[in-house]
């Protein structure tokens, strides 16, 4: 168990082993939980214990909501394991995925994971945190109720487990092909496995849900020949063709239906470790026994596990930093951590991936990526990739323009993952991650494609209300959901096509698509000072409270946060809304004033523990709102609102998140607001200057310069930037520009107990 007992772990001086920061365990008990489990950097595996079972929906159809607590299928307050699937999600709202649940077990043979017909108990374990361990790249825990300690570790395309057993001759391998994250009655389309020898089986899985159609490979190699095996199939069989003929629950070498657990039998010595490398694969089984193959060709479990955390290493050596003590270190680099688990690699090492068409795909000039949770990550996570991986993130946008190729819509990904676009959230935000790669110089995709690609997507009349925005110049809240949010976005995105076109020299197109990124003037309504649903008939709506968010035109927020999303236009927001002073006050008004328990009561993505006053830090839209009083008379305040959050609303323990991570965007805000900076405009090459948290950084840029980021008179007291100055240069106002880091050198804060008043 991560411990902050060990005085090991929490020196400074680590030798360069930066995964001792890194604590796998921080998320949040009341959302959706980061996995703890083992993956490398962008891995395609991502192997990580299951703690509960719990189906999407009730028996008289109504939602479960405890279902939206395991989006990544672990939660750290439970106490029993059910198995270790290989595919999850990073803390995100909704979910998919859990593939291929692996379980251990002694004893009489259990196929229900929670409870049997015939025993009261199913096969899960209980386990203690005393007994759990976890670092990038490895897991272990001791399934108690079995006696065995399980052992998990990971390379891009394969999981491997080790399992130490004690001596038995009923010993099990479960492979569980019913579970899912998110389990519904109709999850499953169907399952197949061969038994190709007594120790490799080969198969696949296909589901709907969250991802309408999606289909898993894999190929499953023992280290320890099985003795027998077999299955049980859980959904009735009105034709069986002349399979009839065979006894096919045991010892069959072909297994086929929609809910299939099959298990594998073994003696076993004490203390005998069994091993299993699970590859992936989305294109076909002989992909995955190529990435086998290639990637975890022999059985070293420690070979394997070295170079996972020897991959992690890499990553987070990429920033360096000295903290003013050591829980602000293992923040640091959990958070880092978190920014570096997708999206993810989805390819065979041959470079075939399973496109949105459905159909084989072999990449060319790039790698394939998927899990594109854009309406989170394209505020900071992919601006972040900007500084750090600026060449995934050139490859994720390749990715996209793939995506876009093969939709029958022509648009760029809005969330998809994996050969599927799941629709969810607003926006078009591919459109802000391929503009900030262009003004910040990054990447090689072509130019006049992204261009196209980007237009194409902004004018799907049919997507979200879409075409009423282009003929209203707003989204009618009589006529779409969430009206004023989805004209803010959008109003952004089309801002983000102009940006592109103006790369391109398009003058004509960068005109027209300026025009309509200042479509969100048609919602603010200057009586009552909010951005406001307006109906077709161009009245705003009656009724309206800007306190909450549901049926008052906004999404996952209300008025007073996403009402202050014009980040392609501040300046003329401010004004808008009666300029610096009367903004000023306004921002006060958001962070001192209390929000009642009606207003979030019903919302999932929301809970007291993101939120100071009426601000959500616990969720996306509001991420840039701290940094907003630089574009006011009084910009200090930015500098006490994120030293602010940083202290409230991250730490190094479980319950270290105060929303759901969100694929890494949470943690790519507090990465940024660290070491002193943030993105409030993906898109521009500009960075709003902030307070840093750290004493020192020591960025290593991609273009093989380092930014040396030093902070004088740093504690907890003097949160007031005093001077900023870049290589000797004193930085005049609260911009740094993207060029500036990029040439390397020295960024310079100057820091004090009292606030700089003079501007």
């Amino acid at each position: 168990m991560f411990s902050f007992a060990n005085k090991e772990f929490l020196s400074q001086n680590t030798k360069k082993d930066f995964t001792k920061y890194v604590n796998p365990f921080v998320g949040t008990s009341k959302m959706g939980h980061v996995f703890p489990g083992a993956t490398v950097p962008f891995g395609m595996v991502q192997l990580s214990p299951q703690t509960n079972f719990e189906v999407m929906f009730d028996e008289d159809g109504a939602y479960n909501r405890k279902t939206y607590e395991y989006c990544a299928g672990y939660q750290y307050r439970d106490t029993t394991i059910i198995g270790f699937s290989h595919t999850n999600f990073s803390g995100t709202g909704h979910s998919d995925l859990g593939d291929l649940l692996v379980m251990p077990t002694i004893g009489p043979l259990i196929l229900e994971p929670i409870k049997s017909s015939s025993t009261k108990k199913g096969y899960y374990s209980t386990f203690s945190h005393d007994k759990e361990n976890a670092s990038p790249g490895y897991y272990e825990v001791d399934l108690s109720s079995y006696g065995i300690k399980a052992e998990l570790t990971a390379s891009e395309r394969v999981g491997y487990h080790q399992y130490t057993f004690p001596k038995s001759q009923e010993a099990h391998i479960i492979l569980d092909l019913v579970y899912n994250v998110y389990h519904h009655e109709n999850k499953n389309i169907w399952t197949f496995i061969r038994v190709e020898n007594d120790s490799l089986i080969t198969g696949y899985r296909q589901t709907k849900g969250w991802a309408r159609t999606r289909t898993v490979y894999f190929a499953m190699s023992f280290s320890k020949p099985f003795k027998s095996y077999g299955h049980e199939k859980y959904d009735s069989i009105k034709y069986d063709g002349f399979y009839r003929r065979f006894e096919q629950n045991e010892n069959f070498p072909e297994m086929a239906g929609k809910d299939i657990r099959a298990y594998f039998n073994f003696n076993t010595d004490e203390g005998e470790k069994i091993g299993i490398r699970m590859a992936l694969s989305p294109v076909s089984t002989i992909g995955a026994l190529k990435n086998l193959e290639a990637e975890v060709p022999e059985w070293d479990f420690n070979k394997i596990k070295q170079q996972a955390k020897n991959k992690w290493n890499k990553e987070l050596s990429k920033i360096e930093v000295e903290t003013m003590d050591s829980r602000q270190k293992v923040t640091f680099y959990t958070a880092l951590y978190h920014t570096n688990l997708s999206p993810i690699l989805y390819e065979d090492v041959d470079g075939q991936y399973l496109g949105l068409d459905q159909n084989t795909h072999q990449s060319e000039g790039f790698t394939n990526y998927t899990i594109f949770s854009l309406w989170d990550t394209y505020r900071a996570l992919h601006p972040l990739f900007n500084l750090t991986q600026t060449e995934r993130n050139n490859d994720m946008i390749k990715s996209m323009l793939a995506h876009h190729d093969q939709s029958v819509h022509h648009m760029l990904p809005i969330w998809s993952h994996y050969a599927n676009e799941n629709w969810c959230m607003i926006g078009y935000h591919a459109t802000s991650v391929i503009a900030d790669a262009l003004a910040k110089n990054v990447g090689d995709f072509d130019l006049e494609h992204a261009l196209k690609a980007a237009i194409n997507t902004a004018n799907v009349r049919y997507f979200d209300g879409l075409g009423d925005y282009i003929d209203y110049h707003y989204v009618p809240d009589d006529k779409s959901h969430s009206s004023v949010s989805k004209t803010l976005e959008y109003a952004y995105n089309d801002w983000c096509i102009s940006q592109i076109a103006s790369k391109a020299g398009r003058s004509e197109i960068m005109n027209q698509y300026s025009k309509r990124s200042e479509y969100y003037k048609n919602v603010f309504d200057s009586n009552s000072g909010f951005m406001r649903p307006k109906l077709s008939d161009g009245s705003f709506r009656a009724n309206f409270d800007p306190m909450d968010t549901h049926g008052q035109g906004f999404i996952e927020g209300n008025a007073w946060n996403y009402g202050l999303y014009v980040p392609q236009n501040l300046p003329y927001m401010i004004d808008l809304m009666g300029g610096k002073k009367q903004f000023r006050y306004h921002l006060d008004s958001l962070f001192a004033m209390e929000i009642a328990d009606k207003y979030i009561d019903k919302h999932e993505d929301i809970t007291r523990d993101g939120i100071i006053g009426n601000y959500v830090h616990g969720n996306e839209p509001g991420h840039h709102i701290p940094y907003l009083y630089n574009w006011t008379d009084k910009p200090y305040k930015t500098q006490e609102r994120v030293r602010t959050i940083m202290k409230a609303m991250y730490g190094p323990a479980e319950d270290g998140l105060c929303g759901n991570d969100d694929a890494g965007q949470m943690s790519a805000w507090y990465v940024f607001s660290a070491i002193g900076f943030y993105p409030v405009t993906p898109g521009s090459d500009e960075y709003a200057l902030g307070s840093p948290l750290i004493k020192n950084a020591k960025l290593e840029l991609a273009n093989q310069k380092t930014l040396n980021v030093v902070v004088e008179n740093q504690s907890p007291q003097n949160i007031y930037v005093q001077e900023v100055s870049i290589n000797g240069k004193l930085i005049v106002g609260t911009k740094l520009k993207h060029k500036d880091i990029m040439n390397g050198g020295t960024l310079l804060f100057k820091m004090d107990r009292t606030p700089k008043k003079h501007e």
